[in-house]
């Protein structure tokens, strides 16, 4: 099966703050030129995730309503350039997301002041996050999002996370961006994993397309520092309106420090699905319902206008 929307996208390079470039998608909007520019989606995947893993279906799905979309994938990751391969970096990937936010922003038919951002995992975090320091954002949806870096932690279960750690400590001192230490992503319950608990070696697969060159392992370093990562903080102080989609059964992203955080937001709207797991938002019913709640936030808080409207 073609990717979602490949007739209407195109192949994007985007550079890094630290010249790094980053490859990914541009689905530009039909309704709107340089002298009418309208709104635009910037948009990016979790943990180890990369454009291919189901991005494509929500580019698609906005910028059929209209909407600029631009998808990336990190620097390290997928088709972008960087070493260690695979490396998951929380300041790093901010600095990615700021560049891919300020690359939209210059695309001749946005109108720089209605950008919004759609953040899944980990990158959910990342969105809650950006929402709070970037005042000229207009909207931002978070779904399943990390919030909280030690209840995650916690999920990989005490053992696991004590051998996870010092994985990493071993990553930080003898790896290299040639040869790092890695760790796997994903893993049955109690093995060293990032990722293992009961449910994600049947519910994660699926996102994958078959035949992509996924990559399963990472630089291990991450383990050390993500802990203490807790982008959920930030959501007290968004003020752009932002969307939590919340799954109740997530494993992965803890969903009772996800809703607190979610809750001291002001302009935060809380959408929660009661007996959804992590990744199975992605796809089946679980998304025909989320996607058809994020059409409504969108429309309502980052409007699709036409020309001469106010």
């Amino acid at each position: 099966m073609a990717a979602a929307g490949i007739e209407r996208r195109v192949d994007i390079t985007i550079a890094s703050c630290s010249g790094v470039f980053m490859c990914g998608w541009l689905y530009s909007s039909q309704r709107f030129t340089a002298s009418n520019p309208g709104p635009a989606i910037v948009l990016a995947h979790g943990l180890g995730g990369t454009k291919e893993l189901k991005l494509d279906v929500y580019a698609d799905s906005f910028n059929r309503m209209g909407y600029t979309c631009v998808v990336f994938d990190y620097r390290c990751s997928g088709g972008s350039d960087g070493l260690p391969r695979g490396l998951i970096d929380w300041h790093q990937q901010q600095e990615d997301w700021k560049s891919a936010i300020e690359y939209t922003r210059q695309l001749e038919n946005v109108d720089l002041e209605n950008v919004g951002l759609f953040g899944t995992s980990f990158s959910g975090g990342h969105v809650i996050q950006l929402a709070a320091i970037d005042k000229k954002l207009k909207a931002a949806i978070s779904q399943c999002p990390f919030t909280s870096g030690w209840q995650s932690a916690l999920c990989t279960g005490i053992a696991a996370a004590t051998r996870i750690a010092g994985l990493g400590l071993l990553d930080i001192l003898f790896g290299s961006d040639e040869r790092p230490i890695t760790i796997p992503l994903t893993g049955k319950p109690g093995e060293t994993a990032l990722m293992n608990a009961p449910d994600v070696l049947s519910t994660f697969p699926p996102l994958i397309p078959e035949g992509h060159p996924f990559q399963e392992r990472v630089p291990a370093r991450l383990a050390l520092k993500l802990p203490f990562l807790r982008p959920g903080s930030f959501a007290s102080e968004t003020e752009c309106p932002i969307l939590f989609a919340i799954c109740g059964k997530d494993s992965v992203a803890p969903a009772g420090a996800t809703l607190a955080y979610a809750k001291t937001a002001s302009k935060g709207v809380i959408k929660w699905y009661e007996d959804v797991g992590h990744f199975e938002i992605y796809y089946g019913q679980a998304f025909q319902q989320a996607i058809q709640d994020y059409k409504q936030f969108l429309q309502e808080y980052l409007p699709i206008k036409r020309q001469g409207e106010e």
